[in-house]
């Protein structure tokens, strides 16, 4: 999607929906959430964390919404398989059915073990630290959505717990090999997400776009490369996505997967063989046979992130609702459905009002995509995914698509090293053959300037003519080859940098934030 696509959309949402109207909505909502739980838990004894709580809830699933989603939809939006609009409204029906048919009856509210709740034997300071975390983590993801940086919500939530926990019992409540695991996977997601696209993305080029017949090529090579996309979403749909509905390991995951992709090759086939008979010999028209599975893979990512990620949202207010309705701390809680509905409304709020601005990052702001690219960083999502989890790596989702899209471009900046050379030589080619033709031009107009002509002028003419036919052919298809040499795309060094240095500073900005807010909340309630 470029640039002036993306402003126009922007000036016309802004007399439609101005920037005062979309605060509005979110504090609506907000509004909303706080009327239904001060409604519903108004005779609870301490109910005023729990209230406090479904509005920082409501506020961080918003964030979520505005920051993580784009992930999912923004290569697709950027190579423009998908607009805008219909990339939001698709996202926001898979996100909210993720988070209420797949979120989970049960959630580890201390993410991923970050703290050892047990060091902390008073409730109330519990609930503290998990509204502190609440809150840390949604502010710094506003700040992050503010300045267009994509940035992992695990990882604001987790500094927002470790920051609330260090705060409430010292640095011994810390797991730190955990933490270890999370700064691994700073590098280990963006890495492997970068490897994965780029050798999508290479195995493409080779295969089709570089061959002398690219139809022949595609009917070959797309069904199976769109049948490997059905068997790895369907493999990472199983693993991560439904893990709360079917638990089954790799193999049982990987078998469903093989039995739907082998209906898909069937179905595939028959289409790109048909579409194929009204396609141009280019990569335009290859571009084009990959958009309805770049749709597929947005809704199965959307769904896949609403049943995982939510519980960044609603993790720490379930943990804050067992708390206060128990009396106690537990590790692991049963989510009401009126907290599901928090997480899962307030994702599709978030994307809807502010979630424009991380898609233009991902889609158009890093590198520019086309269908095949956006291709290329949807395998490496779910690629990624699978592989991590059978090795046992920590990774991030929003890591590891941001990292295929530094792939893609990097692979481009790569090849672009052998196109420079090609571009010399064309050159060297255009200006030999440009000589050549000037020189049977000119031997034409000497033939036909002679008034008697023998029959062996008029052979020479005809020869002549179709010869300088070809060779303006020649010229032409050169010159269009210098033209899109010149034109190749880069990695746009600024948002690399931006981008690294938010994902660097989640966690420590979090935590550092979280414990201020304990602090302050600690301050108050004490002197109260």
């Amino acid at each position: 999607m470029d640039i002036k696509t993306i402003n126009r959309f922007e000036k016309a949402q802004a007399k439609t929906l101005p920037a005062f109207a979309k605060l509005s909505l979110a504090l609506l909502f907000i509004v909303v959430v706080f009327l239904w739980a001060y409604a519903s838990h108004g005779n609870l004894p301490n109910n005023t964390f729990l209230i406090i709580g479904a509005v920082f809830g409501a506020y961080m699933a918003m964030n979520i919404g505005a920051n993580d989603v784009a992930n999912n939809v923004g290569p697709a939006v950027g190579s423009k398989a998908m607009t805008l609009t219909s990339a939001i409204f698709v996202a926001a029906i898979f996100e909210a059915l993720g988070s209420f048919i797949a979120g989970g009856d049960v959630v580890k509210t201390i993410k991923d073990g970050i703290i050892n709740p047990a060091l902390i034997s008073n409730p109330e300071i519990f609930i503290w630290a998990m509204t502190a975390a609440l809150l840390s983590g949604a502010l710094w993801l506003n700040f992050a959505t503010s300045i267009g940086a994509p940035v992992s919500t695990t990882h604001s939530i987790v500094g927002g717990v470790m920051g609330a926990g260090i705060a409430a019992a010292g640095f011994s409540i810390v797991d730190w090999g955990t933490m270890g695991k999370i700064v691994a996977s700073w590098i280990i997601s963006p890495l492997l997400g970068a490897i994965v696209a780029a050798a999508f993305l290479y195995f493409i080029k080779r295969q089709i776009i570089y061959k002398e017949n690219v139809i022949e090529a595609s009917n070959k090579f797309v069904p199976i490369l769109i049948a490997f996309m059905a068997w790895s979403f369907t493999t990472y749909l199983v693993l991560k996505g439904l893990k709360s509905i079917i638990d089954v390991n790799f193999i049982t995951s990987s078998l469903i997967g093989l039995v739907v992709s082998i209906l898909v090759y069937v179905f595939v086939k028959k289409i790109v063989s048909k579409s194929s008979l009204k396609l141009a010999n280019d990569r335009k028209s290859v571009n084009t046979l990959f958009n309805i599975p770049l749709i597929f893979a947005a809704a199965l990512l959307s769904f896949a992130h609403g049943a995982n990620d939510v519980a960044n949202a609603i993790g720490p207010l379930a943990a804050i609702n067992d708390a206060i309705m128990n009396s106690e701390i537990s590790g692991k809680v049963a989510i009401p459905f009126w907290v599901m509905a928090v997480g899962a409304f307030g994702i599709v709020v978030g994307l809807v009002l502010y979630g424009p601005k991380l898609i233009k990052t991902v889609g158009s702001e890093i590198t520019e995509l086309d269908q095949i690219r956006a291709y290329s960083v949807a395998m490496a999502a779910a690629v990624t995914v699978i592989i991590a989890s059978q090795l046992g790596l920590p990774v991030s989702s929003t890591h590891i698509a941001i990292g295929g899209v530094f792939g893609v471009g990097f692979l481009r900046e790569y090849l672009d090293l052998n196109e420079k050379r090609f571009l010399q030589e064309t050159r060297k080619k255009f200006k030999r053959h440009k000589r050549e033709l000037d020189f049977m031009q000119d031997e034409l107009d000497r033939l036909e300037s002679i008034k008697d002509k023998s029959k062996t002028h008029y052979i020479k003419i005809v020869e002549l003519y179709k010869k300088i036919d070809e060779r303006e052919d020649l010229v032409k298809q050169e010159r269009k080859d210098v033209k899109d040499a010149k034109s190749t795309k880069y990695v746009k060094r600024d948002a690399i940098k931006k981008i690294v240095a938010a994902w660097i500073i989640t966690v420590p900005a979090a935590a550092i934030l979280s414990a201020a807010i304990f602090f302050m909340i600690k301050g108050i309630m004490v002197t109260a």
